[in-house]
């Protein structure tokens, strides 16, 4: 059964009263070449009244303290991209689906209603911006139902997950009657490392024909894994160190390749606590996590021996983090290899958009909606309500390797 999503209106929301005029340069990691793109994502609430209205206001409430999002991308001089921030406003449109979100499986996957009726594409003649250029972009769409979707799209160059997160919560804070955000906004741009370090080449990205798969784990699975690394090392893991490891470990079993063949596995880890940032900083914060073994090293340890590995690049990092920032290295750490024994796995699950409240209440889900053919690539989440645990969202194997990767993700013993 098809069904049908209605726009209902469209345009820009500015800030609610006057905001400052300057033009603002990003930081070195806001201004890396792969950063200047919109990143979509779905964030599903089960019911509001008029949310599209409320959300409307807040957003041109929040926009008086987040005034630069407001603006648009300018480029004064080549390769380095800036904020100017000329209260134009975000893109924002309203629009209705003719079924309930339980008649489209509250947009489980396979999605039921495209993406593109889900998060805003604005026509060239109602929005004369050219999408690398804009900062964000919201579609709220309701169903008959009661429930709705917001759907996001924000350039990465204008703030991590986490930043983005932290303005979306300031929307909700706005739309349930405080006078300001709950955390306040700093620019601070000029805190993070500005190495003269150049972004290396853009990489050439393979045509792997991934298949989609969908995960879900227990959160007693989960602790259950924490605790025997803490038996296993005396220290404590997150639940994203445990699943990395067992992904990794069951991706590389599926791959079936010659046992000493590279692997590679890469995650992108805050520094927010390495530069001592405010917590109202909302830019790009974050440093590529990288580890390489060979297959037989992945195969023949065990998750929490592989956890191990995980571990000891995160405290890497801090370390070549600083390398970075004092420019003693010549290279570029962010640098990526797109081949297909490489994956990359992100975390959403504590990015803080599952606490966003309109006052309605906080989403049943929230995730991204990008899925590609040219990166082997794994999104955690927090599992949609009313589940308990976490998600994952897995584009990394094509259908031959696919099965062998799911037989051994669902063994939980």
């Amino acid at each position: 059964m098809g069904f049908t999503v209605t726009k209902i209106s469209e345009g820009p929301v500015k800030p609610a009263s006057l905001t400052p005029c300057p033009t603002l340069p990003l930081a070195w990691v806001d201004r890396y070449p792969t950063h200047r793109g919109l990143v979509e994502s779905m964030h599903l609430f089960k019911s509001g009244s008029e949310p599209a209205k409320v959300i409307k206001e807040a957003l041109a409430k929040a926009l008086v303290f987040f005034y630069p999002l407001a603006g648009r991308i300018v480029e004064p001089e080549p390769g380095h991209p800036a904020i100017e921030c000329s209260a134009q406003g975000v893109y924002f449109a309203e629009a209705k689906a003719d079924c309930t979100l339980e008649d489209v499986k509250y947009l489980d996957r396979p999605l039921l209603i495209s993406k593109d009726d889900l998060v805003p594409y604005p026509k060239s003649e109602d929005w004369g911006v050219e999408p690398h250029n804009t900062i964000m972009m919201m579609q709220v769409t309701t169903f008959t139902c009661g429930g709705f979707v917001l759907g996001l799209r924000f350039n990465h160059a204008s703030a991590d997950g986490m930043g983005a997160a932290q303005f979306i919560k300031a929307v909700g804070d706005m739309a349930r009657g405080l006078p300001e955000p709950l955390v306040k906004p700093v620019w601070d741009r000029e805190k993070f490392p500005n190495p003269k370090i150049k972004p290396g080449p853009l990489p050439e990205l393979p045509i792997l024909a991934l298949d989609y798969v969908i995960l879900d784990f227990p959160t007693d699975y989960i602790n259950k894994l924490k605790s025997q690394y803490m038996e296993h090392s005396g220290k404590h893991c997150s639940g994203f160190d445990v699943l990395t490891a067992k992904l990794w470990q069951c991706r590389t079993r599926a791959l079936n390749i010659a046992p000493d063949s590279e692997v590679k596995l890469c995650f992108f880890a805050s520094v927010r606590h390495l530069l001592k940032l405010d917590k109202g900083y909302y830019g790009n914060s974050i440093f590529p996590v990288k580890m390489t073994a060979t297959s037989e090293k992945v195969l023949n340890s065990t998750i929490l021996e592989v956890v191990d590995i995980i571990r000891k690049a995160k405290e890497r990092m801090a370390v070549e983090f600083f390398q970075f920032a004092k420019e003693e290295v010549d290279t570029d750490p962010f640098q990526m290899t797109f081949n297909y024994e490489s994956v990359y796995v992100s975390d959403w699950s504590k990015l803080g958009f599952v606490d966003v409240d309109y006052g309605f209440g906080k989403p049943m889900f929230c995730g991204p909606l990008v899925n590609n053919d040219f990166i082997a690539s794994v999104v955690i989440l927090k599992a949609p309500a009313p589940l308990d645990g976490t998600r994952i969202l897995a584009s990394c194997l094509t259908k031959e390797h696919s099965e062998e990767f799911v037989r051994g993700m669902k063994h939980m013993e």
